[in-house]
């Protein structure tokens, strides 16, 4: 997708239960050992969130897209087409390196420090309350996502095992 380059502000987007719901592939998660390869192979068929989905169309008129994920840079190819597949506004997909095991809210915050050096940042819209709390302490506008099923140990991977 086309790296950021006009001069319009940038709405950012999570994707997990921000854009896509993830509830399909928690069971990959509620294994022990989590199946962290299992939970991403199976990204490519999370159904849309309709209200993530109209936001970010909305967005798309005023603010050029940029989507901030946890999910690791192996999944760039799925990530991408599932975007396209979607009809959702090209756009910057700024995703963790791969072995990045640190907490979403400190991965995202670095990314979105780094955005504002050279951007105004109007908004992130993010499902992580910590990313969100972090991102609201550090004076970004944030829009909690809180329309998708709610998963404890999606929340307690993110913020434990960094892995999304």
């Amino acid at each position: 997708m086309a790296e950021t380059s006009s001069g319009r502000p940038v709405a950012v987007f999570d994707l997990d239960n921000t854009l896509a719901a993830t509830a399909h592939r928690q069971r990959f998660l509620e294994r022990s050992p989590r199946d962290w390869d299992g939970f991403f192979a199976a990204a490519w068929a999370d159904p849309p969130l309709a209200e993530g989905i109209a936001l970010v169309l909305r967005s798309a008129r005023d603010c050029e897209i940029v989507y901030l994920t946890g999910r690791p840079e192996r999944c760039r190819a799925d990530t991408v087409d599932w975007l396209a597949a979607h009809g959702l506004p090209e756009g910057t997909v700024h995703m963790r390196r791969d072995g990045d095991r640190r907490p979403a809210r400190v991965t995202k915050l670095e990314i979105l420090r780094r955005l504002a050096r050279s951007r105004t940042v109007r908004v992130l819209v993010d499902d992580d309350e910590l990313v969100c709390d972090d991102a609201e302490r550090a004076g970004f506008t944030v829009l909690r996502a809180r329309w998708a099923e709610r998963s404890a140990t999606l929340e307690a991977a993110q913020e434990r095992e960094g892995r999304t």
